[in-house]
């Protein structure tokens, strides 16, 4: 569901020009395969695609593994996008075709670059008792989206803000860069606030924004966001105005970047420009070519599900 309101920063209060304010409230989706667990998914929808060139957000947990078996998400491909894994509580083993085996940690960015295609596998550990987290994708442009297979790992120190702190894991913020690389300009932070507290951040104009609301309520530019929830802003103001108004600490993440002006083509795993573009990628993982093998994980790879009757069309940003 998008709910659409017309706000105003306040500083920006006598301005003609209002920023367009979007609600974007999630659903549940099963996540990897067989072994699924649930997972909220606020990016894509229908009606909005992309932020910048986030173009997808599943927020999960927190849950109790002992009950929900965890993540048990088998070798499965990807083209033309990056994965963005962000922990709160628990621990995910990595493996991929690139032949990295690392973990992903609380408070610490694995970002992976698929390029032409890469497999990879997670898993949540046998010491994780409760998971909670994001995991996000970034499409690729044109010009980069078949490059090489890639991997960063980056543990972000914590950063003050008005009554809070901030974790800058891609791009920057209060004063804070990230040293990933990125192929456009992008902004991803966890931020933590105080109860009951304004904070006033400064950011880029050129940017649009995502505020995924972990824990709490909040107020983005006056418009109220509960937990789980996703509001967006268009383009336009050097800053923006969140205030916690629960009486205990809010957790959020906060996506950024330059709108991201072409079409994609996004199904499963996959990102192309062409719906032929995704077919020839899924015969390719059928096949057992162009994507390389996981080695380590205990089990099968994930088959592909089967293509939709109907073409697949390109998407891209709303305006």
């Amino acid at each position: 569901m998008v709910v659409e309101f017309e706000t105003k920063a306040p500083e920006a209060a006598d301005r003609p020009s209002a920023r367009r304010m979007e609600v974007l409230s999630p659903r549940d989706v099963p996540l990897g395969g067989p072994r699924a667990m649930t997972v909220r998914r606020t990016l894509p929808q229908r009606n909005r695609s992309l932020i910048g060139a986030w173009c997808f957000a599943d927020h999960y947990g927190p849950d109790d593994v002992a009950d929900t078996g965890g993540m048990d998400v088998a070798p499965h491909p990807h083209t033309g996008l990056q994965t963005v894994s962000w922990l709160f509580t628990g621990e995910i083993e990595h493996r991929d075709s690139l032949g990295i085996h690392a973990f992903v940690r609380p408070g610490e960015l694995n970002l992976m670059t698929s390029g032409h295609g890469i497999s990879h596998s997670e898993v949540s550990t046998p010491a994780t008792t409760v998971l909670h987290g994001v995991q996000l994708w970034v499409a690729l442009p044109e010009e980069h989206r078949n490059t090489g297979r890639d991997f960063h790992h980056h543990a972000p120190s914590p950063v003050p803000v008005p009554g809070g702190e901030a974790r800058v894991f891609l791009g920057s913020l209060a004063g804070d860069t990230s040293p990933v690389p990125t192929f456009t300009p992008l902004l991803g932070a966890e931020l933590t606030l105080d109860p009951g507290v304004t904070t006033t951040l400064a950011v880029d104009p050129a940017f649009e924004h995502g505020l995924l609301v972990d824990r709490g309520d909040v107020l983005l530019e006056g418009t109220a966001l509960r937990p789980a929830d996703l509001g967006y802003l268009a383009p336009g103001a050097e800053t923006l105005t969140i205030t916690n108004t629960s009486d205990t600490p809010a957790r959020l993440i906060l996506l950024g970047g330059t709108p991201f002006e072409e079409q994609i083509v996004m199904w499963w795993n996959f990102i192309g420009r062409s719906g032929e573009e995704i077919v020839q990628a899924r015969n390719d993982w059928e096949k057992g070519v162009r994507f390389g093998e996981v080695h380590g994980y205990d089990g099968d790879r994930l088959p592909a599900p089967e293509l939709p009757n109907v073409p697949l069309k390109p998407r891209g940003r709303i305006r």
